[in-house]
């Protein structure tokens, strides 16, 4: 069994996810860029604070990142201190973060060249579902690698699922994107039209939650949507940044995404009007502003 793992980025995700590990009794260190992050951690965890990548990817057994997008995987995985050079052979390497599927694919060769496994391993469910352990993860990679990192993932999953080779977690993804993108938008709109016929909103909801028109996003965020709260969750800004990958790989494999880029093209709306860091529900704010 896996004994000692090292967790790369404590950000709002990476921070309880690496807890977890923590309760279930692995060995865990922890880098994070800021080290002050890392030593808070430790504090709520038992585990390492390490002072750099190559200190806590040395002899690990499994490596797990949760960065920002492309460029900073780059900066954490490649190059003398990173961690393709610094873990040893025979390391899984599974990333978490939201990136394209061709830096997932890279990564997953040159983790290969150096006698490593590599999973990309995207995952759904928001801040909530990391503190709470109950991410849906979606992995690309090869079978044997995607067994022996499974207990490790179990830890903070509800779903967890190996959708094909390297780059599949990521696309899976994009597809998840693309389809809360619509959603949201369609329930701005319905509760915007909703209160422009000065109908009880809430009792609206109730009603149609019951039936066909019912979806997570209503259950959870269609209240806090009424109220003008946008404080629960996923950013603008990460939206945005996940919605260009999405319209990105769409160029390269030819799918056809109109609604996508026109939601993309509302979250800048959302973006201009000072909401970078509101929810991905502020959509609704966009169209209250033009009322």
């Amino acid at each position: 069994m896996t004994t000692t793992a090292a967790f790369i980025g404590l950000g709002v995700m990476g921070y309880p996810m690496a807890g977890h590990l923590a309760n279930a009794g692995y060995d865990v260190r922890v880098w994070n860029r800021t080290f002050s992050k890392a030593e808070a951690w430790t504090k709520d965890y038992s585990g390492t604070a390490c002072q750099s990548i190559a200190e806590a990817v040395r002899n690990a057994d499994i490596v797990l990142t949760c960065v920002g997008a492309d460029k900073d995987l780059l900066a954490v995985y490649e190059g003398s201190e990173g961690i393709i050079s610094n873990a040893p052979e025979g390391a899984i390497l599974v990333d978490h973060t939201t990136a394209s599927a061709g830096i997932a694919e890279q990564l997953a060769q040159s983790a290969k060249a150096r006698s490593q496994g590599f999973i990309d391993a995207p995952v759904s469910g928001g801040q909530q579902g990391a503190e709470n352990g109950q991410l849906t993860i979606m992995c690309g990679g090869e079978p044997p690698i995607f067994e022996r990192a499974k207990p490790i993932l179990e830890c903070y999953s509800r779903a967890l699922n190996l959708m094909g080779p390297a780059g599949s977690g990521q696309k899976t993804k994009m597809v998840n994107q693309i389809a809360i993108a619509g959603l949201v938008q369609g329930l701005s709109e319905a509760l915007h039209f909703a209160e422009q016929a000065e109908l009880d909103v809430r009792k609206v909801v109730d009603v149609i939650s019951k039936g066909a028109a019912q979806s997570w996003q209503m259950e959870n965020r269609s209240g806090t949507m009424i109220d003008g709260k946008f404080d629960y969750g996923f950013a603008v800004d990460w939206m945005r940044k996940d919605l260009g990958i999405c319209l990105e790989e769409a160029r390269q494999n030819g799918a056809k995404l109109p609604v996508t880029a026109l939601v993309d093209q509302f979250y800048g709306d959302v973006q201009d009007m000072g909401g970078r860091r509101w929810d991905t529900s502020s959509l609704i704010q966009r169209l209250r502003k033009s009322r």
